[in-house]
């Protein structure tokens, strides 16, 4: 039963009263933090990416999808992180509710979804910039033998992570308003050029994929169900909702700010709700005017909005698009280095992980080890391995926590119905069951190679918890958990 045990939830709150961390961020800049670490990849590139290969127009509805399952998680992660503000966010709300194993398990994952994405960003970024100054390939982009500008990003951004909260919140405010100005000039410009001829059919019939695919690319649903491999049609919606999903992953990291914020208990449900009400708006406009602009079957993969502009004659577009790309990317990845360093700081404070990581520095504020030592081996991971094809990995990372996380909020209401929650999921225990059953379905629609390396992923974990978390835990070592 020691693998189930829990953390009293006061004491959660007692040592979240007593954070070493400081509470300097207000619910505006928690808003600005969710659409800095949402508006990324997904908007500049898998928009494209999905029409082509998945849903045609209808990507949209794809987004729409995901979108409305990230709100049904994001109205159970606002139910607990206005309730236990914490550091550890859905790693914290499992060990209070589910117990150690699960929680482990999600801090696990956790560190999978955001280490994964700051590698993934870092050189796509490495590759808008070269782009966008003619720097050489030989250093940057995805054919460097060593991803240098991936590197030079990572370890910039660290230094800022380590810096101070309230300077991470001051550069990711910034690089917002200019990447959500440059989503705001592709949704007025490209009314210009739409052409509601490309939007017919809206859904494209399914068919055979041209190419042929292996079996362990194929979707888990349908190989399980014995469903023959296709795309387009609502399978293909569905399909491309799994990936895009990856546009939404992020605003939980939100949730690990609850220490650093003034007033967590009313402004982390802003912070989260808004931002992904924000962003998700942004997202089916920019989707709706790609897929009118141009063909869906002509879009290019790598820069499908930059490349529809340069089609109907707008260069000038195109460039303050791989601008605002770039910016995009930027905050993407200093939110996430931010988040890393909380969860860190959350699983060596409890002991799964060693407690010297959890230290905190004296003068700044900051997890300062976990981030620099985090940012190392991303760096080290950015350089060499070319990832871009285990996006799906955040994805998979990112709704295993969100199931996990709506699956807590009924478990919660059963064991502490005297709890101050401040914000309530309504209509639960209904809404996160169908919550958690909407990741699971969007998991389901990953191919299965996703699933291999996630268990792969998996089995190292435990094995670092057998071997070390279970005997150096706070809770097995006797050590007060307040602290």
């Amino acid at each position: 039963m020691s693998l189930l045990r829990t953390l009293p939830v006061e004491d959660v709150l007692a040592r979240g009263e007593r954070s070493s961390l400081q509470r300097r961020l207000t619910g505006r800049d928690l808003i600005g933090f969710g659409i800095g670490v949402i508006i990324g990849t997904g908007v500049f590139t898998l928009a494209g990416v999905e029409a082509k290969e998945h849903a045609g127009p209808a990507v949209v509805l794809s987004f729409l999808i995901g979108g409305i399952v990230a709100a049904l998680a994001a109205l159970c992660y606002a139910e607990l992180a206005a309730s236990v503000p914490t550091a550890g966010s859905a790693y914290t709300y499992a060990y209070a509710t589910l117990g150690e194993l699960f929680a482990w398990i999600i801090g696990w994952d956790l560190l999978l979804e955001f280490s994964l994405g700051v590698a993934v960003v870092a050189r796509s970024w490495s590759g808008y910039v070269a782009n966008l100054l003619g720097l050489p390939g030989q250093w940057f982009g995805e054919d460097a033998p060593i991803n240098l500008g991936a590197v030079l990003i990572i370890a910039v951004l660290a230094v800022v992570a380590v810096a101070g909260i309230r300077e991470s919140s001051w550069l990711t405010n910034g690089l917002v308003v200019i990447k959500v100005s440059v989503c705001v000039l592709v949704i007025v410009a490209g009314l210009f050029f739409f052409n509601g001829a490309n939007l017919d059919p809206f859904v494209p019939p399914a068919r055979p994929p041209e190419a042929s695919t292996g079996a362990l690319e194929q979707p888990l649903l349908q190989a399980v169900a014995g469903i023959e491999q296709s795309v387009y049609g609502f399978g293909g919606v569905l399909t491309a909702a799994a990936v895009v999903f990856f546009a939404y992953t992020g605003f939980e990291a939100l949730a690990n700010l609850g220490e650093e914020t003034r007033r967590p208990r009313r402004d982390l449900p802003v912070g989260l709700l808004g931002s992904l009400i924000a962003c998700t708006l942004i997202y089916v406009l920019v989707a709706i005017v790609l897929a009118a602009m141009i063909d869906y079957r002509q879009l290019d993969e790598g820069a499908p909005l930059a490349a529809a502009f340069q089609t109907v004659g707008q260069p000038w577009v195109a460039a303050v698009i791989s601008l605002g790309a770039v910016t995009g990317l930027t905050s993407v990845m200093l939110v996430n280095l931010v988040t890393i360093g909380r969860i860190g700081f959350a699983m060596g404070r409890d002991g799964l992980l060693p407690q010297r990581i959890s230290r905190v520095h004296r003068r700044r504020g900051t997890p300062h080890l976990v981030t620099i030592g985090a940012a190392a081996l991303i760096a080290l991971l950015a350089a060499f391995v070319p990832i871009s094809e285990l996006s799906d990995m955040v994805s998979i990372g990112a709704l295993s926590g969100f199931l996990i996380v709506c699956v807590a909020v009924p478990v919660l209401r059963r064991t502490r119905p005297n709890l101050n929650r401040p914000f309530r999921a309504p209509f639960s225990p209904v809404l996160p069951i169908v919550a958690a059953l909407a990741c699971l379905y969007l998991m389901a629609n990953l191919d299965i190679l996703t699933w291999i390396r996630f268990g792969a992923w998996l089995v190292v974990g435990l094995a670092i918890y057998f071997l070390y978390g279970i005997r150096h835990a706070r809770l097995a070592t006797g050590e007060p958990v307040d602290t």
